[in-house]
């Protein structure tokens, strides 16, 4: 018998030899578990190998997610023993890390929740652009006692300073794109009507320049700015630690008995229900 064909949860689009789309379309709640951990990582692995490609686009196809938290339903085992990428990094770190340091541009257009997971591509890629009315971002794990795994604690800092990083990451709330804007987390936010447009003209636009100027210049600014791949390191672990931990098992079971994980209230208002797992209540 043949194997049964992996569903596809990333789909790719190229707009031309030198724009590529890479979409997200892993419904209902665009979760990110271990298939879609190694469907990215061979699409990054052709992005990386083609000569041609300047600038890439990431976006969603599924209504209301650009990319959410990691599928809790999933064997932990089948992620942690996908094998370490080129930079000895474990998968899901390691393909952020690449990311950020491919020879071409890589957008961000985020509509809907950019949850942990669709939080850390949003960082790890180039630029991002965010939905006014439709785009809200959440590093949710301290909520729950978990830290986060793909290098926020790295990132944020460096992005919008200490102290709104600490905000953002401590008070585990929903972040809407307005606010996203304001603090520097992502570079606009934009009506909601205007996003596609002005998205596909950027990256439309980079793609009709010279490559070696193109990459040579994102070197430059790397060298400049990124995070030593030890502090990405340093998070993973301290991820994989706070997994185990019974504080964060009881928290994450408290949250799927109020709906977590389906459609529904739970993952619309993701930061509401985490604000009310330890709250005081006479």
């Amino acid at each position: 018998m043949n194997a049964p064909t992996k569903t596809a949860q990333i789909r790719v689009n190229r707009i031309s030899p030198a724009y590529w789309r890479v979409t997200f379309d892993n419904p209902p709640l665009n979760l990110m578990g271990p298939e879609f951990v190694l469907q990215f990582r061979e699409i990054l692995g052709a992005l990386e190998a083609d000569e041609h490609v300047k600038a890439v686009v990431f976006d969603s196809a599924v209504e209301g997610y650009f990319l959410n938290h990691s599928d809790f339903r999933a064997k932990l085992e089948d992620l942690t023993s996908i094998s370490q990428g080129p930079t000895g990094l474990e998968a899901w770190p390691d393909i952020l890390v690449r990311l950020t340091r491919a020879p071409f541009v890589s957008m961000a257009l985020i509509r809907g929740r950019a949850t942990g997971n669709g939080s850390e591509i949003a960082l790890a890629c180039d630029m991002s652009f965010a939905s006014r009315d439709k785009s809200v971002f959440s590093q949710w794990e301290v909520g729950v006692g978990l830290v986060a795994g793909g290098g926020p604690m790295a990132r944020l800092p460096r992005l919008i300073g200490r102290a709104r990083a600490l905000e953002v990451l401590l008070s585990s709330d929903d972040i809407r794109g307005d606010q996203a804007a304001s603090f520097g987390y992502v570079n606009r936010a934009l009506p909601d009507a205007e996003l596609d447009v002005f998205v596909d003209a950027l990256a439309t636009r980079i793609a009709s320049f010279d490559k070696w100027a193109i990459a040579n210049t994102k070197r430059l600014v790397n060298a400049a700015s990124l995070p030593p791949d030890v502090e990405i390191a340093a998070g993973w672990e301290a991820c994989m630690i706070s997994l185990t931990r019974p504080a964060a098992q009881e928290r994450i079971k408290a949250l799927f008995e109020r709906g977590f994980h389906k459609p529904g209230d739970a993952e619309d208002r993701l930061g509401f229900y985490v604000g009310q797992l330890g709250a005081k209540h006479p």
